[in-house]
């Protein structure tokens, strides 16, 4: 038997263009000789399709893709996600579901049973868990099919659940497995992945043809890197990271191998490639061509502009410099050399008279008072206008460029530096910002030396530097790590050795500053807690405020 897996970048709710990727997909591996054709989950409508799936429109589209699909499977089995409607009146309204389609029509479907709700996820808002699990027939093979969260149960060892779907299954005497699924981005998830199913493979001795989604859907990115596991737990192949593929597979060589072909991983070079799918992605799923950003002379500036280059392409960044009073020469000259590097167009456009003219209006009303980050503010304001007017005139969309530790701590300007229609940096903490800034000048220096190795200043007063208002962010990041990603306490942190006053300042400006990060742009997600819909954090909270 031959299967072919089919990773396509898929578009929420383009149920035409979804089609059309499969239908393409589907004659390739016909050619190939193949007997089935694997799509992962929710391929009919894209994944998440969120609250999209609370129109019954938007189910009847999904439905259509099934439909076309099974009339081309009467020479080849066809499997692929799709919402189903729960036929009961108790319960959810749908189901999440693999389909198995051949002979010209729909032959099996397995609806899912473990609803990931947490983090980024939230499918049992939705979805009604599978309380049955069959395996199917067809062409003499016994097939048990899976969706995504059902192979991550194993053992009943996950507190989430009460059920392992396999476990269920594996009585049936499955030959193999083939499990669709839409697993998320993170620098460390590839790997945990593989964990995953080496553990389901030492448990259950059979192959296993795992199919994943690639492509961003706004700040979700999803990575591929779909695989083939042998029975003795060795990887028979992992699919191209960040790149649509489709590979066929002979079950009789997956069966006999016994040589890992696992690739390495690199942190920083899966984040450089995931932010750079992810830029792509927004733009080109929105309709957009043209980004703008305020290059400063900055390392979060110009790793940005690097990343949206690569992504959008030399001739579709604009970059603006923006040089106040208080602005070094070396910064400017770093930003238009590295513009230049580039090949971007960029404009410099000088803010001491706008912000002179601000000062002169607000004069009056600020008589008697010391000058403080009002006048700071102002500075950054003012850029955040000149983006937002080339943005209008020309479409440019604008990108943010703050990074995790800034954003965590609140040391940036509302409707100012944290202006934007997507945040680049928002998960990476600064130190791992100079790791891949490091990453992009291993071959030749794009990124001027200088720009990373001089002090990071906000250039908003003389003589400014970043440490004077926050600690060296070498340790400003341990402690947002181990509060953000590793959810401990102020004693826990203290108790690893970081000093108790700062602990605690640092994590009252976390949670004082949680206002900012609910009005700013959405953040390509790169960890395993990014800000945004997968930390979900009151605004008016006491706790440690």
């Amino acid at each position: 038997m031959k299967i072919t897996i089919a990773q396509i970048n898929y578009h929420i709710g383009n149920f035409e263009g979804n089609l059309q990727k499969m239908k393409e997909a589907v004659n390739k591996a016909k050619k190939e000789g193949a007997d089935i054709v694997c799509f992962s989950e929710l391929a009919s409508c894209g994944y998440p399709p969120r609250d999209f799936l609370e129109f019954s429109d938007f189910i009847a589209g999904a439905d259509d893709v099934i439909q076309s699909l099974a009339s081309m499977t009467n020479d080849i089995a066809i499997v692929l996600g799709s919402p189903t409607v729960n036929p009961k009146p108790e319960g959810k309204d749908l189901f999440n579901s693999a389909y198995f389609l051949a002979e010209g029509k729909i032959l099996h479907i397995q609806h899912k049973a473990l609803l990931p709700t947490y983090d980024v996820f939230d499918e049992y808002r939705y979805f009604e868990p599978a309380t049955s699990f069959k395996v199917l027939n067809y062409k003499g093979k016994k097939i048990a099919l899976s969706v995504c969260e059902d192979i991550w149960n194993i053992d009943n060892s996950n507190p989430l659940y009460t059920v392992c779907p396999l476990d269920e299954m594996i009585s049936q005497k499955p030959d193999f497995v083939i499990n669709v699924s839409a697993s998320p981005f993170t620098f460390n998830h590839a790997q945990n992945r593989i964990d995953v199913l080496k553990a389901n493979v030492d448990r259950y001795k059979i192959p296993i043809f795992y199919i994943n989604h690639v492509g961003a859907q706004t700040e979700l990115i999803f990575d591929g890197g779909s695989l083939v596991m042998s029975p003795d737990g060795s990887v028979y192949d992992e699919m191209k990271y960040f790149e649509e593929d489709l590979k066929s597979f002979d079950l009789d060589a997956v069966m006999s191998n016994q040589k890992s072909n696992e690739r390495a991983k690199n942190k920083i070079e899966l984040i450089h490639d995931a932010l750079v799918l992810g830029l792509k992605d927004y733009f080109d799923k929105l309709g957009f061509k043209k980004a703008i950003l305020g290059l400063s002379g900055g390392i979060d500036s110009a790793v940005t502009a690097v990343l949206a280059a690569k992504a959008l392409g030399e001739d579709n960044v604009r970059c603006l410099l923006m040089p106040s009073q208080y602005s070094s020469d070396h910064s400017v000259n770093d930003a238009r050399k590295l513009a230049k590097n580039l090949g971007c167009q960029y404009d410099i456009l000088k803010i001491e008279e706008i912000y002179q003219s601000y000062i002169k209006v607000l004069e009056p009303h600020f008589l008697g008072t010391a000058q403080n980050v009002t006048e700071e503010n102002i500075q950054a304001r003012a850029r955040g206008m000149l983006l937002m007017a080339i943005s209008n005139k020309f479409g440019n969309i604008l990108l943010n460029t703050s990074n995790k530790s800034e954003m965590a701590v609140g040391y940036g300007t509302l409707y100012g530096d944290m202006c934007g229609g997507l945040s680049v940096l928002g998960d990476l903490y600064k130190m791992e910002v100079y790791e891949l800034a490091a990453y992009m000048n291993k071959d030749v220096e794009v990124i001027p030396l200088n720009t990373i190795t001089k002090p990071p200043s906000a250039e908003l007063r003389p003589g400014q530097k970043d440490s004077d208002s926050l600690p060296d962010y070498e340790i400003l990041d341990e402690i947002l790590f181990q509060y953000i990603e590793n959810r401990k306490g102020p004693a826990e942190i203290i108790a690893m050795g970081h000093d108790e006053m700062l602990v605690k300042r640092i994590l009252r400006m976390v949670n004082v500053n949680e206002f900012k990060r609910y009005q700013t742009a959405p953040v390509l997600r790169v960890s395993s807690k990014a800000f945004g819909m997968g930390r979900r954090m009151p605004i008016v909270g006491k706790y440690l405020s």
